[in-house]
């Protein structure tokens, strides 16, 4: 039984779209709000969104930034599975047969970061808005090689609730796992997503549609 709720879907159906993208909302967000905030934002057209929905609007309790506990592995484990039962409903349970855009916004990010760590690469993209790993570099946490996965990782100086510290180590960690990664650090941009990086991941998707990427 999931410990989730029904995503939201949008765009062509998924056995017509270019591109699959799964988008994941941040804590105390919905898919509505992805769908307002980033989705309604892009252009390209013939992409299938699915924004999975977290049950009381949250993956997990604890802030990104705290020391894995034994609860806060069990909801990311709840939660990875639910994205991974998403994946594979998109393509019935197969290997993926188009290019597949995993990514999210703030908790979203992070665990899209978290996903990858254990169930990338794949064939695709992934777009960490605003995002790090959970945890602290001191927690064993899993770790894969992605193999030259595409990645669009994101961060401000003056984001509450990722601090630079923990950006960079996501992005040291993405190095480590052989990610082809691109990194922005947008100054003074509050807790949201910027015009920006939503230019870069129309780039990603639209590039995913024509198969390539920068």
């Amino acid at each position: 039984m999931s410990h989730h709720d029904e995503p939201l879907l949008l765009g062509v159906p998924p056995e017509e779209a270019l591109v699959h993208c799964v988008f994941i909302h941040g804590r105390t967000q919905s898919p509505e709000d992805m769908q307002e905030q980033v989705i309604s934002r892009l252009r390209t057209k013939g992409i299938a969104y699915l924004l999975p929905r977290a049950r009381a609007n949250s993956w997990y309790d604890a802030r990104a930034t705290d020391v894995l506990t034994d609860r806060t592995r069990k909801q990311l484990e709840q939660s990875i599975g639910y994205i991974r039962d998403l994946v594979k409903g998109l393509s019935n349970g197969h290997a993926h047969p188009k290019p597949l855009v995993i990514g999210g916004f703030s908790q979203g990010a992070c665990l899209a970061l978290e996903y990858a760590m254990q169930h990338g690469p794949w064939h695709g993209a992934m777009a960490a808005l605003t995002g790090c790993r959970v945890g602290t570099q001191t927690c064993d946490r899993p770790f894969a090689d992605l193999d030259r996965l595409p990645v669009y990782l994101t961060g401000s100086d003056k984001d509450p609730w990722i601090p630079v510290d923990a950006f960079a180590d996501a992005a040291a960690a993405l190095a480590r796992a052989r990610a082809r990664l691109h990194c922005d650090i947008l100054p003074d941009r509050s807790h949201e997503v910027s015009a920006p990086e939503i230019a870069q991941l129309e780039k990603i998707i639209y590039g995913l549609t024509q198969q390539s990427w920068w």
